[in-house]
């Protein structure tokens, strides 16, 4: 049952022989083309029109991040990495739900690293996100590499124009001994976005829904020295991550998707604002010359 664990992160983290299978190429193909604020549903019928591809569909593309409370009323994230058949495991009681006699656990050694690892990153989640949901889970490789995966959810408060929006990051960090004191971490990030905003000019009303996922990688040779540090060199790739992902979105995806809507409420158009633009730079080159003469 480990193995299959590993096996599942080898095709999240590596391209596999199953990846040249045409149908499943087209059906990935596929669901890039398709609305990202309607993913799950999209899967669900793409499941329906290639039921023998199921498993890879679902191992392969990535989904809103859904929650569950464990029997202590401990909230955690549910994911592939930490579901056996139809149960998913807290990584607060390390149990199953529903419960799981067989079910795949972590070892001593990793489930000590997972138990630090989730209260740092709730204070991590805490400090950036003020609110929010987050799990971390760790799996074993073989017999030295392991694999752990760092979730976080957060829902926005509706307020003002905004109706609902909602952040869900998804980070698999996969570790490999170089030797007794280094180590080769390689992580890959998903962040999904959702947003929904009401508009509304003069009598007329509308609304405009901006979603997407973006996803990186990166690959680092770290010291190591206790188990401490391992959650410590994964804790400073996933914030040094995500703060670079979220100056993309904001200056990049936000900063032009903002340019348009506001070119869009403008009578003028874009030529106006073309014209602007020259007025504006003719007028700072002609200061220029002046400030040199």
């Amino acid at each position: 049952r480990v193995s299959d664990q590993a096996a599942l992160s080898c095709r999240r983290l590596q391209p596999t022989l199953a990846m040249a299978d045409p149908q499943l190429l087209a059906a990935l193909d596929l669901m890039r083309r398709m609305p990202p604020s309607r993913c799950e549903t999209s899967l669900e019928e793409l499941v329906d029109l290639v039921p023998h591809l199921t498993d890879d569909l679902l191992n392969t593309i990535d989904q809103p991040l859904q929650t569950a409370k464990d029997a202590q009323g401990n909230a955690y994230l549910l994911c592939d990495y930490n579901r056996d058949g139809d149960s998913y495991r807290s990584p607060w009681t390390n149990e199953y739900d529903p419960p799981l006699s067989d079910g795949v656990l972590p070892s001593p050694k990793l489930r000590a690293m997972e138990t630090l690892a989730n209260d740092i990153f709730e204070g991590y989640r805490e400090m950036y996100y003020e609110g929010g949901i987050s799990s971390v889970y760790f799996w074993d490789l073989d017999e030295s590499s392991f694999a752990a995966c760092v979730l976080v959810k957060k829902d926005a408060e509706e307020k003002k124009k905004l109706e609902a929006g909602n952040w869900d990051a998804i980070h698999v960090v996969e570790v490999r001994p170089l030797g007794p004191k280094r180590a080769a971490y390689k992580l890959t990030t998903t962040i999904m976005l959702r947003i929904k905003t009401g508009h509304a000019v003069g009598v007329h009303e509308g609304e405009m829904n901006l979603s997407g996922s973006l996803t990186r990688q990166k690959e680092e040779e770290l010291a190591v020295g206790d188990v401490a540090s391992h959650v410590a060199n994964m804790g400073r790739m996933v914030e040094e991550m995500e703060n670079r992902m979220r100056d993309t979105l904001q200056s990049i995806y936000f900063g032009k998707t903002k340019s348009v809507v506001n070119g869009l409420y403008q009578s003028g158009g874009a030529e106006a604002n073309k014209k602007k633009d020259m007025l504006a730079q003719a007028l700072m080159a002609e200061m220029g010359k002046r400030n040199a003469d």
